[in-house]
């Protein structure tokens, strides 16, 4: 099932060239945080594009539930009234997170640090998911976690009454872990340091200093070190969310393996630390090119043309770029299917806790329609097949994840025989336009009727 109703099984069939303009919705990760952020503010933040899938939707909910003030104004326009560094408020409910492995680990951090109380569920894809990476860490400010088995949800968080600053080293790549320790730092006395070996997306860094936290980033031999200072004042402030670079993958990998296909996604987010697929498309070959480069709300945009590639060849994307494209490689991998040759991706073990177990999600499903895969505990191969290669025609499981659904779909756009997902629903929790967008673009995705 879906995360809160039936399935929706999907069919995705060839099209004729996808053509025209995608204005995909806000950055997932940015809003997020700017939720969460301008809930810990003095004072009205205002958010213009807010990505209003149900992730987001979610931890504007939570965010109420802590006592901000969150109003949906319209147009993608939404006010935060927040009540401060430390001032949470504690829930009278449970906090759903739906599916938002996200959503819950940065709010969990946000709450650690303050004397409060919550308890945290999902739906079952979330409650399958492992949070010991995120509380492990925030047992150090003096917080305590109580849930199921393998540190899964539901799970109590009871806040630390005297928080203390720490030091912590990072042991995996992870966004989500490194921003947790870091919301947790803003309540807590002296200085919280992060240190991270491998550079992940760094929003909350650059959101924290926008926000008027005092917040310092050096590049040394231990890594790439954090330091915060905790319990500033922050000020509130306008946000303008950068459209989200991966939703934007989908329509960008489907126009380069449609043929005829031209298509432009304009002001998306190419935040270096978010850009990786792109750069690993352009080097398979693929006529993607950056148009109208700029800076927004202190974020690197540029408008995206991608156009129909069909010399794309395989390559070995270098492991220490995964953290930088984590999100992106199911969709790459369909990409890789239609290329020359063999795409080799590897440090990816991330995918394997994903919403899904993305990895091999998405070797079965490719290997139902025909394309040879192999795979390991961190990596995975895709045998490409050259442009209108892939044969299609098999029933993929999207396993509650919404990339995998989006990514078998796109698939089906430029197979031989059409595409079968057996669950679309969860697609709305990131891209909730995603059937429109692409139908406007010219490709043929129906619902199955029960």
């Amino acid at each position: 099932m879906s995360s809160h109703s039936s399935p929706i099984p999907m069919t995705s069939s060839a099209c004729g060239p996808l053509s025209g303009r995608a204005d995909v919705p806000g950055d997932k990760s940015i809003s997020h945080r700017a939720l969460i952020l301008g809930a810990m503010c003095v004072g009205e933040t205002t958010i213009s594009g807010l990505l209003e899938g149900q992730d987001v939707l979610d931890t504007a909910r939570a965010m109420r539930a802590f006592g901000a003030e969150v109003s949906d104004l319209g147009g993608g326009r939404w006010s935060v009234h927040g009540v401060g560094v430390g001032g949470f408020a504690e829930p009278e409910n449970v906090i759903d997170c739906g599916n938002s492995g996200t959503g819950v680990r940065l709010i969990m951090g946000a709450m650690a640090s303050s004397p409060i109380t919550a308890t945290f569920t999902g739906d079952a894809s979330l409650n399958g998911r492992p949070m010991a990476r995120v509380t492990g860490p925030l047992a150090l400010f003096g917080a305590q976690a109580v849930g199921r088995a393998g540190g899964r949800l539901p799970m109590t968080i009871v806040g630390a009454r005297e928080p203390v600053p720490v030091r912590y080293v990072v042991p995996m790549p992870s966004a989500q872990v490194k921003s947790a320790v870091l919301l947790a730092g803003l309540n807590a006395p002296g200085k919280t340091v992060v240190i991270e070996a491998e550079a992940t997306r760094d929003h909350t860094e650059r959101m924290l200093a926008g926000f008027g936290a005092e917040i310092s980033v050096e590049e040394t031999e231990e890594g790439r070190v954090i330091t915060l200072t905790g319990q500033p004042e922050l000020r509130a402030q306008h946000i303008d969310v950068p459209r989200d670079p991966s939703s934007a993958a989908f329509p960008v990998c489907a126009a380069l393996i449609v043929p005829g296909s031209d298509v432009l996604v304009p002001g998306i987010g190419l935040n270096p630390t978010r850009a990786g697929l792109f750069t690993t498309l352009r080097e398979m070959g693929a006529d993607l090119t950056y148009e109208n480069e700029r800076l927004e709300g202190g974020e690197p945009v540029a408008d995206l043309r991608a156009r129909f590639s069909p010399e794309m060849r395989g390559i070995e994307v270098p492991p220490e770029r995964a953290a930088s494209m984590i999100d992106e490689y199911p969709v790459l991998s369909i990409v890789a299917a239609f290329a020359q040759g063999t795409t080799m991706m590897r440090g990816v073990k991330e995918l394997r806790v994903k919403e899904s177990d993305r990895i091999d999600a998405m070797a079965t499903g490719l290997r139902a329609n025909g394309v040879s895969v192999e795979e390991g505990p961190d990596w995975w191969s895709v045998a490409g097949l050259g442009a209108g290669g892939v044969p299609g025609g098999g029933l993929c499981a999207s396993h509650l994840d919404h990339r995998i659904a989006m990514s078998f779909l796109i698939l089906g756009m430029a197979a031989q025989q059409p595409v079968r997902v057996d669950d679309g629903g969860p697609i709305a929790t990131s891209f909730p336009i995603f059937e429109p967008l692409m139908a406007e673009l010219g490709a043929q995705v129906s619902r199955e009727v029960s």
